[in-house]
């Protein structure tokens, strides 16, 4: 199986790629790794280093209804039609996919099947979707700093599940609940952002 980047590349960053891109479109490239193949695109914009303005509220919505699907033992996603005809214009999803694929590629050199039992038995995949889920409920809330690490650990997630990488999928799954902790943490104590409490906190 081409590695994920390459089909990426392939499929939306040559000439063949059409003005608008569906969500249907992506699924079909997908084929059997659709649960971690839709972790790492929607999770991808939120998690570059970059201004995404827009993305992480409408993507962490969708990625915590996939993520609820996986925890009820599903093997394939079921999503709207409405959501799956929805369409993106093909140079926002180019500009998206030059500045992700060389940090996807860094992942890909160290991936490989390990500790495949995280990624396809019941038990790791509804640990798996319990952490997405939670992950994906912090990328909604409309407060600074709550998007980009959780986003980043769902990408990590999703991406192991793509290859059956359990070490990776655990490694992004624990990262992102820890963070998603202290997220829900700062808020709980009033905090406006992250980095607000963070800042606070160390400053007491």
């Amino acid at each position: 199986m081409a590695r994920l980047s390459a089909e990426l590349e392939d499929r939306f960053l040559s000439d063949r790629c059409p003005e608008r891109i569906s969500l249907d479109d992506i699924l079909k490239l997908a084929g059997e790794r659709t649960f971690g193949f839709l972790f790492v695109l929607l999770s991808l914009p939120s998690a570059l280093p970059l201004p995404a303005p827009g993305y992480s509220t409408p993507f962490g919505v969708v990625i915590a209804l996939l993520a609820a699907q996986m925890l009820v033992g599903a093997r394939k996603p079921w999503l709207p039609g409405r959501w799956r005809s929805r369409q993106i214009d093909r140079d926002s999803v180019q500009k998206l996919l030059r500045a992700g694929l060389p940090w996807l590629r860094r992942i890909e050199a160290i991936a490989r099947p390990r500790l495949t039992t995280v990624c396809t038995s019941l038990p790791g995949r509804i640990w798996l979707g319990l952490a997405i889920f939670l992950m994906g409920c912090s990328m909604i809330a409309p407060i600074p700093g709550t998007n980009t690490l959780p986003a980043a650990g769902i990408f990590l997630t999703g991406f192991g599940l793509t290859d059956d990488d359990g070490a990776i999928s655990l490694f992004g799954s624990v990262m992102g609940l820890l963070v998603t902790a202290a997220i829900w943490t700062a808020i709980w104590f009033g905090g406006a952002s992250l980095t607000d409490w963070i800042r606070s906190l160390l400053a007491s």
